[in-house]
């Protein structure tokens, strides 16, 4: 297998860098500590492409693959999480919801406002009776013929209250359980659309989280996605290509903290050297890079497997599930290398190690990974031959 980057993706990966250096880390331990949303932060991100990265140029995108999209993904979130989960919700799970499962005329309509950040959109399937348990939706939509009604609640979303669409799943047909589940494109200013208060979070403070409810909120039906019955489908699929984008997130968490503790042994001294000449601080830098070189493998071979049009299902939840525990166990390393600087706001790790958390509960707990990848190796589906066809075609 090729390790080797193309030179397009080498120069989105530095650009990333580069933005995120240069435009994201100055103001934001200020925009944490106030729960600032980053306006002018993500105008720029539109303006550079960042937001729309994967959606065909046809429609305004990039035209990308998501191995790019994971190296801008990766970079970003070692300094700004809350920019960063901005992108990825609209990029893998709203953009490109709509672009490969949308009417030529709903991406004609909208892809073009989401892909360059005039427009941000939001992913709303989680109810107060329905997190993990995606098929208990509570929120219905009525069939009146042209148009559906809508009712319900949506809680912990992402672009809550910045969005100007909604990605809604919702309940036509209980009897039919998840088989009854739709997903509606709704304009946020469609008139029954309440945006609640935002979240008071432990981590990514600066992106709005809210709850939102819907009041007998018209809906055209040329507003559903897909054939009737296919929201659940559509979620479950959106989801397992978003879970690429949280796993490179926690990719960039972990490594962003890495990179901060082992700049800061350096630089600190006791005991007369420099703490990296210490065993003990040696052994938890060596033990960060190790499974910090692990999650990357894994996040990389989702991301081929997507471009390369394999099945990436059961790869996204081990690279979300592996990623975003390796972040959680190595930014608590990071504070400890840096002492009690690592505990004041001032240093960044203190504000990564409380960013690591949602990477193992949004998008999927880790629990729930570990449902799909059990479900899936006891199906044997563990060691597929990916490689073979790709090998014959090439003649190897």
């Amino acid at each position: 297998m090729f390790f080797e980057l193309t030179e397009e993706q080498l120069a989105v990966q530095e650009a990333a860098r580069e933005f995120a250096q240069k435009e994201l880390k100055p103001g934001v331990i200020e925009r944490d500590s106030k729960q600032e949303y980053p306006t002018e932060q993500v105008r720029k991100m539109g303006e550079l492409g960042f937001l729309g990265m994967m959606v065909s140029p046809e429609y305004g995108g990039g035209g990308m693959d998501t191995m790019s999209y994971v190296l801008a993904m990766e970079e970003i979130s070692k300094v700004d999480n809350s920019c960063s989960v901005i992108m990825s919700v609209n990029n893998s799970l709203v953009c490109w919801g709509i672009e490969t499962y949308g009417t030529e005329a709903q991406k004609a309509k909208y892809l073009p406002k989401l892909a360059t950040g005039e427009w941000i959109g939001a992913f709303c399937l989680s109810e107060p009776e329905a997190g993990s348990d995606a098929t208990m939706q509570r929120t219905m939509a009525v069939d009146m013929g042209d148009h559906y009604v809508l009712n319900g609640t949506k809680n912990w979303i992402t672009n809550g209250g910045t969005s100007k669409l909604h990605l809604v799943m919702a309940q036509t047909d209980p009897e039919k359980g998840h088989r009854g589940i739709n997903c509606f494109i709704v304009e946020t200013d469609s008139e029954g659309v309440a945006i609640g208060a935002k979240e008071d979070k432990l981590g990514i403070r600066s992106s709005d989280t809210h709850t939102i409810m819907y009041t007998d909120v018209k809906v055209p039906k040329e507003n559903r996605i897909g054939e009737d019955g296919f929201g659940f489908k559509f979620a479950m699929k959106t989801l397992s290509g978003g879970r690429i984008g949280i796993a490179a997130q926690a990719l960039g968490i972990a490594g962003g903290a890495y990179e901060l503790a082992l700049n800061y042994s350096k630089e600190r001294e006791a005991f007369g050297k420099a703490i990296s000449k210490h065993q003990a601080i040696a052994f938890k830098l060596a033990d960060m890079a190790t499974e910090i070189e692990a999650a990357k493998l894994m996040v990389y071979r989702s991301a081929w497997l997507k471009d390369n049009h394999m099945d990436y299902d059961m790869a996204s939840s081990m690279a979300k599930m592996y990623a975003s525990e390796v972040a959680m166990r190595h930014t608590v390393e990071a504070v400890q290398v840096h002492g009690g600087y690592g505990f004041v706001k001032e240093y960044h790790v203190e504000r990564l190690m409380r960013d690591a958390k949602i990477t193992q509960i949004y998008e999927g707990t880790s629990e729930i990974q570990r449902v799909v990848i059990s479900r899936n190796i006891l199906k044997g589906q563990l060691y597929l031959p990916i490689f073979r066809d790709s090998m014959q075609e090439q003649g190897v």
